[in-house]
């Protein structure tokens, strides 16, 4: 519910200011796209099984449930990394150049972005890889446990690794430890005038909401990614079932994080998200019940 809601307020506002919209926010968009169709396509059918105490629906339905956590998780990460090359070259070059990141190129990379992480979803499919059903048997994903005997899949993981974690991970943290160095040598240079400017320090704002965001990202997956890797090489049934169940929970919450940070950090979603509720609340009147009293009380319920 709260991925839904908060993801759907995030797309909302989008669309009411979209013509407001600067070429990185599209970015903002496509990971919001990317969060609300984890939650729809993949939470009801978890929570269904996980009241079923055993996986619904067989083959078919664990394949469709793997795929789809692939493709949205892929989706985000890479999403994240082309977040934070953009902010780094932002950061980084003139005004002028800064302008030459138009909205045509963000949508050719958001389309190269869906289309790379279609890409790794649909290989398990065609033989390189394995979908299968996780260890405590109520959801799906990489069949992890079988790569151990398996060069097939061993060959998949190892490049899927490198590929969709490692190398947009040290690219996030690249990028944002040299806005951090380029912040820090600004400040520096103006650590004599007493008022700091204020696109400093909008550029400052932006970034470090970029990089919770990322950490969110990184930490909510971490522990899965450990004991993912943990039953490549060992057998599954050496952790108990709540050790892999936990991570793969706290790994699907990262889904509603971004929009509590959206709103911590930006006053115009703050301001847009009063708007929406003003635009989709409605009064409902409570009367008292003493006679005497003659004056309603009205509560607004957001939408």
């Amino acid at each position: 519910f709260l991925t839904i809601l908060g993801n759907s307020a995030v797309l909302a506002t989008a669309v009411k200011r979209s013509s407001l919209l600067k070429s990185p926010e599209l970015l903002t968009v496509n990971l919001a796209v990317a969060d609300i169709g984890m939650a729809i396509s993949m939470y009801p059918l978890a929570i269904a099984s996980a009241w079923n105490h055993a996986w619904l629906g067989g083959d078919a339905s664990c394949i469709y449930y793997a795929l789809m956590g692939f493709l949205f998780g892929v989706c985000s990460m890479m999403t994240l990394c082309a977040m934070a090359v953009i902010r780094f070259l932002v950061t980084n070059s003139s005004k002028s150049n800064s302008k030459k990141i138009t909205k045509n190129t963000v949508h050719i990379l958001i389309t190269f972005i869906w289309l790379y992480s279609l890409l790794w979803a649909i290989l398990p499919l065609v033989g390189w890889g394995y979908y299968g059903p996780e260890p405590f048997g109520i959801s799906c994903t990489i069949a992890w446990s079988k790569f151990h005997n398996s060069s097939n899949g061993f060959s998949f993981i190892l490049s899927m690794f490198l590929l969709c974690t490692v190398l947009p991970a040290l690219t996030i943290v690249a990028c944002y430890l040299g806005i951090a160095w380029k912040v820090h040598k600004a400040y520096q240079e103006i650590q004599n005038i007493n008022r700091i400017p204020n696109a400093a320090k909008l550029e400052k704002k932006l970034t470090l909401m970029a990089v919770l965001i990322s950490v969110g990202f990184l930490s909510s997956w971490t522990p899965y990614a450990a004991a993912s890797f943990w039953s490549i090489f060992n057998s599954s049934d050496s952790l108990q079932p709540i050790v892999t169940l936990l991570p793969c929970l706290f790994a699907k919450s990262s889904t509603a994080y971004n929009p509590f940070i959206y709103y911590i950090f930006s006053k115009t979603f703050r301001r847009e998200i009063k708007q929406l509720q003003c635009c989709c609340g409605w009064r409902v009147r409570f009367f008292s019940t003493d006679n005497s009293a003659e004056n309603p009380v009205s509560m607004m319920w957001s939408g």
